[in-house]
């Protein structure tokens, strides 16, 4: 799927709901996954708050949503930053009456040996991709239970279950207490209506690839798309837009019995034992 050219119709899953997305922007020039997640989110009628700590890419994917004539808002916000991450879903609580929908799309790593991850390193990126989460969670829930509805999700990834053929041995760990973390949130919090599903990527082509993972295939970028391309059954990368239709069922009522649980979107990745070949 592209965002170019005529969109055919879709169903308008979301209508009236309001979303969070923090991680909305892209790294780089093209479609990462929170700003696809964003414009599908839109177009099945759901407003959207696109949050990230680069204030201008997510005012990029607010102003990608409005030239569509779709609702959203855009802010600047460091998951890193306790306060300023709760003073950002509590503001949107009382704007918008409450959140229907957060979305964390979260990730940071260090690739290399693991004995070059120091214990800074290990905090920064445990912080970043598992305390954030939990803050963002406990900050919306509240509300959520008092409605009695609402939708958690959050990106883990492919490393969070196997090797991918390099070192990344902080996000990999972090990214596996994500889908745990959602299981038991999801348990706790299904008597209130909240339900919470975890969406993992396999080897996804966006532009944060060529700034986390190229260095890992000697900066080769061509070399590295192909190794990635042949690792999966499917016989390419997924792209943004593929997590984001995932997304996009996952936060709707069409996955109302769907909660605790977590979706591979990897192209046969995860049923396989084949890895790159760097040598």
């Amino acid at each position: 799927m592209t965002p170019a050219g005529t969109v055919p119709a879709r169903p308008r899953d979301l209508e009236g709901l309001t979303a969070v997305v923090l991680g909305a922007g892209s790294i780089g020039a093209g479609w990462g996954i929170g700003k696809a997640v964003c414009l599908l989110f839109a177009r099945a009628g759901a407003h959207v708050v696109a949050a990230d700590r680069d204030l201008a890419s997510a005012e990029e994917t607010r102003d990608l949503i409005r030239r569509e004539d779709g609702s959203a808002q855009a802010v600047g916000v460091d998951v890193a930053d306790d306060a300023g991450l709760a003073a950002c879903l509590t503001a949107v609580i009382a704007e918008r009456g409450g959140i229907d929908i957060l979305y964390f799309n979260v990730g940071i790593g260090k690739a290399g040996p693991s004995t070059e991850t120091s214990p800074a390193d290990w905090r920064r990126i445990s912080d970043a991709n598992l305390t954030a989460l939990h803050l963002a969670a406990m900050t919306v829930v509240p509300s959520m239970r008092a409605r009695h509805r609402g939708v958690i999700l959050a990106t883990a990834s492919i490393a969070g279950l196997r090797d991918v053929g390099y070192p990344h041995l902080a996000y990999g760990a972090t990214k596996a207490a994500v889908i745990q973390y959602l299981r038991l949130l999801a348990v706790e919090n299904a008597p209130y209506g909240i339900r919470a599903n975890t969406i993992v990527p396999g080897l996804i082509d966006t532009p944060r690839i060529e700034k986390t993972v190229a260095g890992a295939y000697a900066g080769d970028l061509e070399r590295m798309k192909a190794l990635r391309a042949s690792q999966c059954p499917l016989g390419r990368m997924g792209n943004a837009f593929d997590v984001a239709e995932a997304a996009l069922f996952l936060a709707s009522d069409r996955a109302a019995y769907v909660t605790g649980t977590e979706l591979l979107i990897d192209g046969g990745l995860a049923a396989t034992a084949r890895g790159p070949s760097l040598g």
